[in-house]
């Protein structure tokens, strides 16, 4: 059967992108910490040749298959090259996408729960270059200072959506594995959030947040400087969905 995405293309352009993007596919994550099922999903493209017409679809449905069921990050690289060598391109970019949980434990009662991060891995392979970046999206309390200093009593708080972006490289691909993204983001705020609180449980979590207050700018900051202290190639983005206030707080920095 004649093959038609082989045919020469004399166009003379080359793709930076094409492939398949929205594979919704079932994935068992793995890290050395963490293991858990779930449905991931997946977007598989390629750089494409100047000279040739398409790329070869179905075999990223089959790397997909055959080399991502059991996904570990720190594995990635190998999976890049084999997905690199599959469909012969000069440069292959997988992305990976899907929520994670950790269990959380209400500070009073003990109670055990589960909180959902969105997590987010894409790797690229150019040329042989490898570089994986692992982003992590996780909620948490934030108490203004601002609320605090000119009130007779209380403060306005809210959640708060942190995600911090950390790229590995070359023999180091995962640098910061999920459940220590996680404790990292949660430790930048004025309290955890937790699904699962008992009234002892709310008492503690709103002093608690009372105590530490932070704006959005310290938060960034602060994750920021964790980072730096690891020598982890980062980015940060917080944004507090406020509570008094008709507009959302962001801040953002790149280290």
């Amino acid at each position: 059967m004649h093959d038609i995405q082989n045919e020469t293309d004399s166009r003379g352009i080359e793709v930076d992108q094409v492939g398949i993007s929205g594979l919704r596919y079932p994935l068992y994550f793995e890290d050395g910490y963490l293991r858990q099922e779930g449905i991931a999903d997946i977007e598989v493209t390629v750089r494409l040749q100047s000279d040739r017409r398409g790329t070869h679809m179905s075999r990223m449905v089959a790397l997909v298959h055959d080399h991502l069921q059991r996904f570990d990050p720190r594995q990635f690289p190998h999976v890049l090259k084999t997905g690199a060598d599959l469909l012969d391109a000069p440069a292959v970019t997988v992305t990976v996408a899907m929520p994670i949980s950790t269990t959380v434990v209400a500070p009073a009662s003990g109670r055990e729960s589960k909180q959902v991060h969105d997590v987010h891995v894409e790797g690229q392979w150019d040329n042989g270059a490898v570089t994986v970046t692992t982003a992590v999206t996780s909620e948490v309390t934030s108490l203004c200072p601002c609320s605090k200093a000119i009130s007779d009593y209380g403060a306005h708080n809210q959640r708060s959506r942190i995600t911090l972006k950390v790229t590995g490289q070359g023999d180091t691909p995962y640098p910061l594995p999920v459940h220590s993204a996680v404790r990292l983001l949660s430790s930048s705020a004025s309290a955890p959030v937790v699904p699962l609180v008992k009234r002892t449980d709310e008492r503690v979590l709103t002093m608690q947040a009372y105590d530490h207050p932070v704006f959005v700018e310290d938060m960034a900051r602060d994750v920021s400087l964790a980072c730096r202290e690891r020598g982890l190639r980062h980015s940060v983005s917080v944004r507090n969905l406020e509570s008094i206030h008709s507009h959302d707080a962001v801040a953002y920095v790149v280290g």
